[in-house]
Order: C-alpha cells, then structure tokens, then sequence
C-alpha cells in the first residue's frame, strides 16, 4: 500500500476520500446518538456502548497491589461515563506478570482489589449520578513467553515459533510449559476469578490475546500432547476455564474473553491465518470456538489482533513507532472493525466489543457509530485514548462530540515507556504526571543502550 503520510485529517470527509483512494473500505456515521443510548450487556443495562479497553499502567506495588498512579488512573476512568471499565490485565500467578508492576491479584491481597473496585463505584455515582455505573470487568492474565515477574525474562512459552522466538533469546532446545503445568495454571485462573468475585467486580475476562499464554495456546499447531496440534486440543485451555471459573462463581457473575482473532502470523506459528503460509485472516477457528464459548454462556467477546511485541501496527495503528507502517493506518483499522463484524454476524446474540478506533482521534466516534449501526459490533473499545482522554465518554454523552485538543495523537510514547522499564501513560495530554517520567526513562534507556 503506498507510503504513509501521517495523520492529515480534519473531517470525517477528508478520512472517507483518502479511505476510497486507498481502496480501503470503514462504515462511517454521523448518528453519534448510538454511542449515546443505554444497552444490555449480559443481562445487565450498562449507561452506553462506550467501552474502556484494558490498559496497562505497570504501577503496582511490589505484591501487585493497585499502587497510587493505579488508583488515580481508576478515579479518572471511572468519573468518565464509560458503560464499561475493562481493568487491565492482572495476573493470577506471580510467574504470569509480565513485570513486576503488573497488578496480580492473590489471597494476600485481594482486600486491595475489593477497595479499588468499590472508590470506582462510588466514584461514579458521585461524578455522574444521572446514569448507570459502569460494568466493572477484571482481565485475568498469564504472560507465558512474556513473564517477567522480577524484571528479567522468565519465558513459560506453549510452543516454539520461528518468527518470536528470537527475540526472547529462545532456541529448539528451550523447553516448553508442560501439560501438567497448564493445568496447575487453569487453577490459577479459576482462584483468581473467585476473588475478583468476592472484590466486587461483575465479571473477569480471560485474557486470549497479544501473544500472552492463552492466545500462544490458540496457535500451537506445533505442540504435541493435550493441548496441540489439533483444534480440540488447543481451544482446550480456555473452555476448560471457562467451565470451571462458571462451577466456581455461579450464574450471575460475567465471564468474557478478549480474543486475538487473528495473530498475523503465518501458520503453523499463530491463529487466525489461512494454513498456505500466508498472512490471510481465516476466522473460522475464531468464529467456532466463539460460538462454543457462546453455548457455555459467554454473552460478551472483545475482539482484538495482533502481537504487541511483534506487529503492534496490527493491533492499534499508529502515526509514530518502533518502524516504519508496513501499511497505511486506515487499512489497519480495516481489517480491525471488518473482522468484529465478521464475529457479530455469525453470533449475533453475543455483544461484540469492537476496537481500532482510536487512530482517527475526535473522529473516531464516527467509525464506532458506524460500526454499531451497520452491526459490526454492539460495543466500542476505546484503549490509548481512555489514557489521554479518560472522560472521552462523558464528552460524547454531554456534548455529542470529542475534543481534539484531549484526544490520543496514536505517538506510541506510552507504549515506549513500558518498553523502557517503567509506569506508563500519556507523556502528552497527561502532561504534568508523566512527561518528566518519560524523558527521565528515556534518557535511561538511551544510556543504557549506548552502553
């Protein structure tokens, strides 16, 4: 696709033309009322279908406890009108945290979790007590490939890959998570659901996305044993869960699961890609095993691409990053909205959280509308934004519109933060919390790397 440009628009016009010359094509509408009405989410009425997608922080306390910028970024969401606050991802094994400031929820500290989540509520009853609280979701996670729970690599990887492997300094003889040791992790997962229950939270979502345990499960078609190779086997792991996590909390509590739909690999080393060698989306896998998980009881999916270790562009598109666009941003978005929509149609009584909106800053809730107009997605997924912008809801709500001036500009300096080593968030509308931070991080990094 040709060279990108950068980010040049200042109306919904301009992204359509560009959009056609391209021969690209996104659904667009003007009807923002969609973002605005109340909506059923797994028998629950939520305020809208603006959803907060999960976010890392990285700034827990040491035993994975919400740490003070944890808490002042959930006081800021949660005032923010949003139907939904997907809290992001919190591991269930100390040896699942990606760093050693990802939340990690345990006996030990469950209490914190339970205060976090109630000053949410509270809090937004307090800002905005005209509407519903938001549906409280807890993302449950196990980092696998990418554990590092005490600042150095810890790779609990489910398969070898050729194309990922390399850069977490893996070779063919590095052994893999065995079958008895993904069953101790199903456990995990089911505990940690438990205490997110007993917190207060409505639902947890077992995390099968971005490259992290779940989703490498997903695309282990080289793995032997009970959970390889075949579909059966490698969709085990999160039926499995998901049954047992449903026996242990009972009917009323939500289970959902943001899913990588397609990891943009080429089979045999990922999900979601026609089995010729190329890097054609087949969703036919996805599509099954969400049906399936649809008859256990599931009524809510977010759906998500992409590896953000590997191919960040797939998963949000960008205007500046560790390289240069393979593609232009637009054809990213895409193939985001197109394969939610593929998943809505197919199961149209689950509620699709769609995402990949957030590029297109103040018009991006064009595309969402559009998307929930033209039933690719009940529910919009809003993730770098809610950084920058945590009361993008409250301003569609209020003024039907979003200020451009509060909106993510998609420069990947959060994501470079976390890269670095530290907390994360935005170094650019978040100015006085985190500009200094990400200089001083980044001064680190360049030193170290000079070194």
């Amino acid at each position: 696709m040709s060279v990108y440009e950068g980010y040049k628009y200042n109306t919904i016009e301009d992204v359509k033309r560009n959009a056609e010359k391209l021969g690209i094509e996104l659904i667009f509408s003007d009807n923002t009322d969609v973002l605005r009405k109340p909506v059923r989410v797994c028998d629950r009425m939520i305020a809208n279908p603006m959803v907060i997608n999960p976010m890392e922080g990285c700034d827990s306390l040491a035993d994975g406890s919400p740490g003070e910028l944890t808490k002042r970024r959930y006081e800021r969401l949660s005032g923010g009108m949003s139907g939904i606050i997907w809290v992001e991802a919190t591991a269930v094994l100390h040896e699942g945290r990606a760093n050693p400031r990802q939340l990690f929820i345990n006996s030990g500290n469950a209490g914190s979790f339970a205060v976090l989540c109630d000053d949410m509520r509270k809090n937004a009853s307090k800002k905005h007590p005209e509407v519903t609280e938001p549906l409280l979701i807890l993302q449950l996670t196990h980092s696998g490939r990418y554990a590092k729970p005490d600042g150095k690599p810890r790779p609990l990887t489910a398969s070898h890959n050729q194309y990922l492997d390399k850069s977490i300094g893996l070779d063919e003889t590095y052994p893999i998570i065995t079958d008895d040791n993904l069953k101790r992790i199903e456990g995990a997962f089911v505990d940690a659901a438990v205490l997110a229950r007993k917190a207060g939270y409505d639902g947890i979502d077992i995390k099968s996305c971005h490259g992290y345990l779940i989703n490498e499960l997903l695309g282990a078609h080289t793995r032997e044993g009970m959970y390889g190779r075949s579909y059966e086997n490698r969709t085990r792991f999160v039926k499995n869960v998901y049954r047992m996590i449903k026996e242990a909390v009972g009917k009323d509590f939500i289970i959902t699961c943001r899913m990588n739909i397609y990891d943009a690999l080429p089979f045999p080393y990922g999900f979601g890609a026609l089995p010729d060698g190329g890097l054609v989306p087949d969703y036919t896998e996805a599509v099954k095993l969400i049906k399936e998980l649809r008859s256990l009881g599931m009524g809510m999916v977010n759906i998500t691409m992409g590896n953000p270790y590997y191919n960040p562009h797939i998963n949000r598109p960008f205007d500046k990053g560790g390289y240069p666009h393979p593609e232009h941003p637009l054809a990213g978005m895409a193939r985001l909205t197109d394969g939610a929509g593929v998943i809505q149609k197919e199961i149209a009584d689950i509620a699709v959280v769609g995402s990949g909106y957030s590029y297109l800053r103040d018009l991006s809730v064009y595309l969402a509308a559009g998307s929930i107009e033209s039933g690719k997605a009940k529910l919009a997924g809003f993730g770098r934004e809610a950084f920058a912008y945590p009361d993008f809801a409250a301003d569609v709500m209020l003024n039907n519109k979003l200020s451009k001036n509060k909106c993510c500009i998609a420069c990947g300096k959060c994501t470079e933060m976390m890269r670095y080593g530290g907390a994360t968030g935005c170094a650019v509308r978040d100015f006085a919390v985190y500009s200094k931070m990400y200089n001083e991080l980044k001064k680190e990094y360049d030193r170290r790397m000079r070194a």
